[in-house]
């Protein structure tokens, strides 16, 4: 039996319908879940919904019984960092206790230089969590995926054809954008075939993007002028805290929009298009379906 953790979210469900697409029968999928809510259509499907917690060991433990190969999809949590970090190392005890033979883990991608990072944190989590599962004997394979595209939705802002500006403080740093829904169908391929054992994979696009071009593909695509600003980050925080916008999201904006700036992510890839078999999704192709 094949199980995905975090199986409601935007990962999860989309990976559990790659499964089916592929041809696995419902019955022999499971679905990790906090609790029961928006769980009815798997359970229609035939799929097997289990309830656990990353918070929780043991709730892992039984509801890891009877599964061979699992996707442990990165955690949410909102909280500091070392929560996350935490939550991983739950879900591989829990699943090396359930005798869980193969796990496949959603990384992000990673740098030489990230320890002097605006990402560090964040990136440090993953480095514990990998090193943990690597330790542990379970068969693993990381999957250290690129920043999701759909990311660009909230770092242009919902209001850009209105405004014509973009405003983020990333400088001329690229990034290297994958559509969630491929990084997704690629976990599905590495959980359904064999040879991916013990192995690492860089899963970020075949070209990396700078704002300069979103900005210039969202003008293509509207027809329009869209200019891109990017400020220094004091005079960025300055005009979203004018905006009214919360500080949590200021700190998510900042920190990310730096980690642009410093190339973080410009990490050119072709192993995503190995695993899906063609070529991913480009940020243009993706701007012009959201924009057109």
């Amino acid at each position: 039996m094949i199980l995905i953790t975090g199986a409601t979210g935007n990962f999860g469900s989309k990976a559990i319908q790659h499964l089916l697409n592929k041809g696995i029968a419902a019955k022999g999928i499971a679905a990790l879940v906090r609790n029961r809510e928006d769980t009815q259509p798997l359970s229609d499907q035939g799929i097997h919904v289990r309830m656990g917690d990353y918070a929780d060991v043991d709730s892992m433990i039984k509801a890891f019984e009877g599964v061979e190969k699992m996707l442990l999809i990165s955690s949410s949590d909102r909280g500091p960092v070392e929560n996350r970090t935490k939550h991983h190392i739950n879900a591989i005890t829990a699943a090396k206790e359930a005798n869980v033979k193969h796990i496949v883990y959603t990384s992000f991608v990673r740098k030489p230089d990230h320890e002097d990072s605006a990402i560090a944190d964040f990136e440090n989590s993953h480095v514990e969590s990998e090193k943990f599962l690597k330790e542990i004997g379970i068969d693993y394979t990381i999957l250290q995926n690129g920043i999701y595209q759909e990311m660009i939705l909230a770092f242009v802002g919902e209001k850009v054809a209105e405004t014509g500006t973009i405003l983020f403080p990333a400088a001329e740093g690229k990034a290297s954008w994958v559509l969630r829904e491929e990084l997704a169908e690629a976990a599905i391929n590495v959980l359904t075939t064999e040879g991916h054992e013990n192995k690492t994979y860089n899963l970020t696009n075949n070209a990396s993007v700078d704002f300069e071009k979103i900005a210039r593909y969202i003008s293509e695509a509207l027809g329009r002028e869209v200019g891109y600003n990017s400020p220094d980050v004091e005079k960025f925080k300055a005009t979203l805290e004018k905006a009214g916008v919360p500080d949590m999201y200021i700190g998510m904006f900042v920190m990310w929009g730096t980690a642009v700036a410093e190339g973080m992510m410009d990490a050119e890839d072709t192993t995503l298009e190995s695993l899906l078999g063609r070529k991913p999704t480009t940020v243009k192709q993706f701007i012009d379906q959201i924009y057109r």
